[in-house]
């Protein structure tokens, strides 16, 4: 992968990926801030922000007026926040781009946020939280990150709970902007068919003093001292029941990660991984189970995900530790850990064949100054892995006294499924 980054003198970080096979090009802005950074009481500001950066600016004082300008040239775009990046893309013909820089610089610069649109806004987030609460798949991990971090803002949700959606003010919003969303915070990548005039847009529209350098916040890092297994039961009435086991694993960066992540892969990472096939396809115990790794700057995790038959959620739960304690006590085949290398590297060319997902790739290394900023690079550190590295990262990781799970379900009897959490 071919790139170019610049740091302008504002502190801004501007990376450039071109290529010629394509006639698109897709620009991201992406700021190092998320739910992790937020204090209690204004849990989901960085969301209910994200919302309001499309809610008018003074060039297009609407919503309409965004969404039909980028509309009329058929151009995807959205926005994404996590626990610990904000980000917005325009995704559009490769001579429109001039298009997506003046309208990315509009959204950030000029937005009005409007007190009607806020609290036309908050209703919406609020729907967004019911929607989500409403489908156990996508809350049951949620529940577990906050078995693993406890009090920690890394432990909340990134919508903010309800309550707090209700008070948040105006006041609250525009000084959390004030305090994040600066050059030093920012990375822009712009990938896809580019020409000699790209990096003087970038410049033009986000250079000078538009975006002022201020010093980056700091977050309040992660300290886990767990020392028995760890459970959260929520009581739903569902046909069928979800899973979530975790353990605490291994940051950005780490020398560790890459071996964990083939680790994840031989375990639960597709339809051939050992999971799969003994608990869905010989057990006939569930029909979604998956493993996946989740790291962050100073912590990461490792998780397993299933729903299962309510009915025979006790074997399952037992079926899948007695995998995990398997990989923990035999590790792994030359040819399991020569597939999961192959499948990896795979997915990594499959996935950078499209200009978003390469601004994506760039700029979240960038955004937390990561050492192997290409695939290439990538692809040389997971060769290097071992059967050995497997064994070692699994028995760090998998350990029987920091296990925790979530479950959402049917059920009420919390000691029977601590009964359980052993190996």
């Amino acid at each position: 992968m071919k790139y170019h980054l610049q740091k302008l003198k504002n502190g801004l970080r501007i990376v450039t990926a071109p290529l010629h096979d394509t006639k698109v090009v897709t620009v991201l802005i992406m700021f190092k801030v998320g739910s992790r950074y937020e204090a209690k009481n204004i849990n989901g500001v960085s969301h209910f922000l994200e919302h309001l950066f499309f809610k008018g600016t003074k060039n297009r004082p609407t919503t309409l007026e965004i969404s039909q300008t980028l509309d009329s040239v058929g151009a995807d775009y959205n926005a994404f926040t996590s626990k610990e990046w904000t980000g917005y893309y325009i995704k559009l013909e490769h001579q429109k781009l001039e298009l997506a820089l003046d309208m990315l610089s509009d959204m950030l610069f000029n937005s009005l946020f409007e007190p009607k649109e806020i609290e036309r806004e908050r209703g919406v987030i609020i729907e967004e939280i019911n929607m989500y609460e409403d489908n156990p798949m996508a809350t049951v991990e949620e529940r577990l990150e906050r078995l693993l971090y406890g009090n920690n803002p890394l432990g909340r949700a990134i919508a903010g709970p309800k309550p707090t959606i209700k008070k948040i003010t105006r006041q609250q919003i525009l000084k959390y902007r004030q305090s994040h969303y600066h050059a030093g915070n920012t990375v822009i990548a712009v990938a896809g068919k580019l020409n000699a005039q790209s990096t003087g847009l970038i410049k033009k529209y986000f250079g000078g003093n538009k975006f002022k350098k201020q010093q980056e916040q700091a977050y309040e890092k992660v300290s886990v001292k767990q020392s028995a297994p760890q459970l959260n039961l929520k009581y739903k009435k569902t046909e069928q029941s979800h899973l979530a086991f975790g353990w605490a694993a291994y940051p950005i960066g780490h020398e560790k990660l890459e071996a964990l992540q083939l680790a994840s892969v031989i375990l639960g990472g597709n339809m051939s991984s050992r999971l799969f096939i003994s608990i869905r396809e010989r057990k006939g115990l569930c029909y979604l189970i998956r493993s996946s790794i989740t790291p962050y700057q100073d912590i990461g995790n490792l998780v397993i995900q299933a729903g299962i038959d309510k009915k025979r959620i006790k074997p399952a739960i037992e079926a899948i530790l007695k995998e995990v304690d398997l990989l923990r006590d035999k590790g792994v085949s030359e040819e399991e850990l020569r597939k999961a290398k192959d499948f990896m590297k795979g997915k990594l060319v499959l996935q950078l064949e499209d200009s978003e997902e390469i601004a994506n790739w760039l700029v979240q290394r960038i955004l937390f100054n990561e050492k192997n900023l290409t695939p290439e690079e990538k692809i040389k550190r997971l060769e290097k892995i071992t059967t050995q590295d497997i064994l070692r990262v699994a028995n760090e990781v998998f350990r029987p006294d920091t296990m925790n799970l979530a479950i959402i379900g049917p059920f009420r009897e919390h000691a029977e499924f601590k009964k359980l959490l052993h190996f």
